[in-house]
């Protein structure tokens, strides 16, 4: 009966040392939040402009094309996507580590898209390639509540009117005012629509600010006004 209770405890201290060892593995691997903030009244210049779809009021009806301004800060070394969206004005900061998401991401797309690995009714696939931690500024009106938080950023695809997109979905971010309550904001989930060759300028540009000139521009140019374009929506042959 010894024995056989020695041989019991030896098992259990066993399993035990396992368990413990798997769990810390988990932790080690578990991914890091890392956030960041900038100023909007950094130094900042607008370096590019790109194409984006995006979902109309509501959701309901065809994609609406916006050409959206891309805005360097050199101070934090962030990138921004300004953009308006159902009456909002949103700034859609990436650092590096997300920039090199971004590129990393749709070089994954493009490989399932060329071996036509993109499936329409893959729930998860807003989700596929990743997810990054970016930083979300957004106002209504210059003189309403600027909010601001950090927010996770999904790297994906989606499909639409049967043909697929890169996709960006930038999940909510929530802004609490310890002065005011009345203050607090929670920004609704969006979806951001890119073809190929749409989500290949991005990815130029922000390859060329993965590792910032020693000399950044620091001068401060409002970017202009986009010139309205027809909302013709360019889609991709799949």
């Amino acid at each position: 009966m010894e024995v056989d209770n020695i041989k019991f405890l030896k098992k259990l201290i066993i399993i035990l040392f396992l368990a413990v060892s798997i769990s810390a593995c988990n932790t080690t691997n578990r991914a890091i939040i890392e956030n960041f903030t900038v100023s909007m009244n950094s130094p900042q210049v607008v370096i590019g402009e790109v194409e984006i779809q995006f979902e109309t009021l509501m959701g309901l009806g065809r994609l609406r094309k916006q050409v959206v301004p891309v805005i360097y800060f050199s101070k934090e070394d962030a990138v921004c996507l300004r953009y308006k969206y159902e009456f909002y004005t949103y700034n859609q900061f990436w650092n590096q580590k997300g920039r090199a998401g971004f590129i990393n991401a749709l070089k994954k797309y493009n490989e399932d898209y060329d071996a036509r690995n993109l499936q329409q009714s893959n729930r998860r696939s807003l989700q596929k390639y990743g997810t990054v931690r970016g930083y979300l500024v957004w106002q209504q009106l210059s003189f309403t509540v600027q909010a601001f938080a950090n927010m996770n950023v999904e790297l994906g695809y989606i499909f639409k009117e049967r043909s697929p997109y890169f996709s960006v979905y930038q999940r909510d971010a929530e802004y609490t005012d310890e002065r005011a309550r009345d203050n607090n904001r929670v920004s609704p989930n969006i979806t951001m629509y890119f073809t190929r060759a749409q989500a290949a300028e991005l990815a130029e540009i922000f390859e060329q600010y993965i590792i910032p000139d020693t000399n950044p521009p620091e001068e401060h140019e409002e970017p202009k006004t986009p010139p309205v374009k027809k909302n013709e929506i360019p889609k991709d042959a799949y």
